[in-house]
């Protein structure tokens, strides 16, 4: 593995540890307002979480200014991930606990690899399936430990996950601005109307350091998460990313149990069966001859790079991550790859 994909990894770690943390420490804060407005401040706090970054960046750009199939792209993201996602996960953690909750995040795993392998060309091999499937029985398993209020607090996060898959391989494959700008716009879009429609509904019986806690968690276990884990997904792809990510969980789960909820025996089972499907998923590798067909367009990236041959008028830019439009010539070759940017193609 070389050097790009140690630190693609790395982020999506970074990312992972810092979600995870959600659940056990935003259940408490749903006692004060209802999902809408949660939800909403939440993302509101994640804009706030990155705004430091953009003031760095140079190539700012408007989304307007984007290609429309990016705008597009970035609607969609705003919607599913930013909007429906957390009501839907917000949802389900007022009826249940928030280890379950969290354990229950990485049907966001199978629901990224079920919905990259049918519409978005992003291949899994048969162990990587098998290790979804592990994913799977092992969210059931805490549903059922629930009963009927389990049941339909897994539905909802369920649904929760199968939102954020549809969010994570849109915006990766988002070419036109950074992922700050990303996480910036969709969360100052997503965040302004949930937090209208939860204003409208009232219910809100908390101080403002109950506001001002669920902006510091949006910005934390949010706004800096999504960021890592979409720079994370445009060098490895949504589902891979999503795998690295899956080890959010186990994260959400122990701050939880220090934050005084018990451990179960079939948490620690789910628990157990969710590191063998990770490991699984590691263990998974791809490699084949493809063919690159001429391409212009705009993303981070760095060199050396196999797919980034072009020059620069000033030499030292040669070895800093930058931002702008370039060309990809005609290539063919054969390499180990996952489905980032540069490898969205058919397998027989």
């Amino acid at each position: 593995m070389d050097s790009h994909n140690k630190t693609s990894f790395i982020t999506a770690f970074l990312a992972a540890l810092l979600f995870g943390a959600a659940a056990p420490l935003g259940k408490p804060l749903l006692a004060f307002m209802n999902d809408f407005l949660m939800a909403g401040l939440l993302y509101l706090g994640a804009a706030i979480g990155v705004s430091l970054i953009l003031l760095k960046e140079k190539a700012f750009q408007w989304p307007w200014q984007i290609r429309r199939r990016d705008l597009i792209k970035l609607s969609g993201a705003i919607f599913f991930g930013g909007m429906l996602g957390p009501v839907l996960l917000l949802a389900g953690l007022r009826l249940a606990a928030a280890g379950s909750v969290s354990l229950w995040l990485n049907l966001e795993m199978v629901a990224t690899a079920a919905i990259g392998y049918l519409f978005f060309k992003d291949h899994l091999t048969p162990k990587g399936w098998l290790a979804s499937l592990g994913v799977l029985a092992a969210a059931t398993l805490l549903a059922w430990e629930g009963g009927q209020a389990g049941f339909l607090a897994g539905g909802l996060v369920a649904l929760a996950c199968i939102s954020w898959g549809v969010d994570n391989h849109l915006s990766a494959l988002i070419d036109g601005i950074t992922p700050a700008q990303i996480t910036f716009w969709k969360g100052i879009v997503a965040g302004s109307v949930n937090t209208v429609i939860g204003l409208l509904m009232g219910s809100f019986t908390g101080a403002p350091v109950h506001i001002l806690g669920a902006l510091t968690l949006g910005a934390i276990s949010y706004g800096l998460s999504i960021l890592f884990y979409l720079t994370s997904a445009q060098r490895l792809g949504a589902t891979r990313s999503q795998l690295i990510f899956s080890s959010a969980p186990f994260f959400g789960i122990l701050l939880a149990f220090f934050l005084g909820e018990r451990l179960s025996f079939v948490q620690l089972g789910a628990f157990i069966l969710f590191l063998g499907s990770v490991y699984l998923l590691f263990k998974e590798s791809h490699s084949h001859e493809h063919q690159h067909h001429p391409l212009v367009h705009i993303h981070m990236h760095e060199h050396p790079s196999g797919h980034h041959a072009h020059e620069h008028a000033e030499l030292e830019t040669e070895t800093l991550r930058h931002n702008h439009e370039h060309e990809h010539v005609p290539l063919t070759h054969n390499h180990p790859h996952w489905p980032d940017l540069h490898h969205r193609h058919l397998h027989n």
